[in-house]
């Protein structure tokens, strides 16, 4: 979490009090509303913990409530950024650490170039890993809006033409939220593009794919709303038959994936030769999103216990932790 989303979670707490923890639809409702003013980065935390409340007081799985019946996901590694210090800083040591992955299990993967946005190279990186492990891997490119201008994003893209990419994701500086501009790129390429992680809930996601900007549509419960606001998405885009693809990794990213037919992979990210996913390590129960999480065939397990189904290491949250924030029936917050 960033801390602009904590703040918007700590704003949105308080609305939780005397509330039904059952009307997981009403609260979504109203905690929309109260953070419209904002980009509502706050809001997922609050309704997974709510489902995961459900699903343990209805000893159910996540998966379960939703009527997930997919127990394997397929997954891609999703690299960190290039870098210049030895790990992923050459177009060769991309190549290498792809098959490294295909050599572990994993059939599909994904790029993230470096930060400088030079589109020569982005799209050398580009054909060099397609050459080396294309016929054996489904590839995609996610530049992460680092290309400074449209007509980088159009080399690079018709680099992922001749490749033949899987995807193209959030290309240039925009920000990824034009759905004109991402329609003209459409237009000019033939690489499907896969928009609107950084467009927040359902409805500005319809105006962008109504509008032409994508053909695969972003979601992330803890960007969208929970698993109650991705689950809008989901259905969005099962409604236009479009393939809606899961930004990210967590128990609640496998359990919305559970329960989708229209997703093809489960992002495990970030990863990279030569330092872990810098996901922080509160779970007990064996739960793991490091690159080595998936199997032979390249998919990952669906938790299967109540909830979210995992275990927190409460020892080391409580030793970790820089402060509490307790809220009581008058809205009054105190902060250990």
């Amino acid at each position: 979490s960033s801390p602009a989303a904590l703040g918007q979670t700590l704003m949105l707490a308080p609305r939780l009090i005397g509330k039904d923890a059952r009307q997981r639809i009403a609260i979504y409702e109203d905690l929309k509303r109260d953070i419209r003013q904002f980009d509502h980065m706050g809001h997922g935390a609050i309704d997974i913990a709510l489902w995961d409340w459900a699903g343990r007081h209805y000893n159910a799985s996540v998966s379960e409530l939703l009527g997930g019946y997919r127990k394997r996901l397929p997954a891609y590694a999703s690299t960190y950024h290039g870098d210049r210090a030895g790990g992923l800083s050459s177009k060769e040591a991309f190549a290498d650490f792809a098959e490294a992955c295909h050599g572990i299990g994993y059939r599909a993967f994904k790029i993230h170039g470096w930060n400088e946005g030079n589109a020569r190279e982005e799209a050398e990186n580009v054909l060099h890993v397609a050459k080396a492990v294309g016929d054996r891997m489904t590839l995609m490119l996610d530049p992460a809006c680092e290309l400074r201008t449209f007509a980088d994003a159009l080399y690079v893209g018709r680099a992922c033409d001749d490749a033949r990419f899987f995807w193209y994701e959030d290309p240039f500086r925009d920000g990824g939220v034009s759905a004109f501009a991402h329609q003209r790129l459409r237009s000019m390429i033939r690489t499907p593009l896969l928009q609107t992680e950084h467009v927040r809930g359902v409805e500005p996601k319809a105006d962008f794919v109504l509008a032409g900007g994508t053909d695969f549509l972003r979601v992330d419960p803890e960007y969208d709303m929970g698993i109650t606001g991705a689950l809008k998405v989901a259905h969005l885009a099962e409604a236009l038959g479009l393939d809606c693809e899961i930004h990210a990794s967590g128990p609640a990213h496998r359990h919305l994936m559970s329960a989708m037919r229209n997703t093809n992979f489960y992002e495990v990210a970030l990863v990279g030769p030569d330092c872990p996913n810098a996901m922080p390590p509160v779970y007990r129960c064996g739960y793991t999103d490091q690159l080595e999480c998936v199997d032979a065939a390249g998919t990952v397990p669906v938790p299967t216990g109540p909830g979210l189904g995992v275990d927190y290491d409460w020892e080391w949250i409580n030793a970790n932790r820089t402060a509490l924030h307790v809220f009581d029936r008058s809205g009054s917050r105190v902060t250990r």
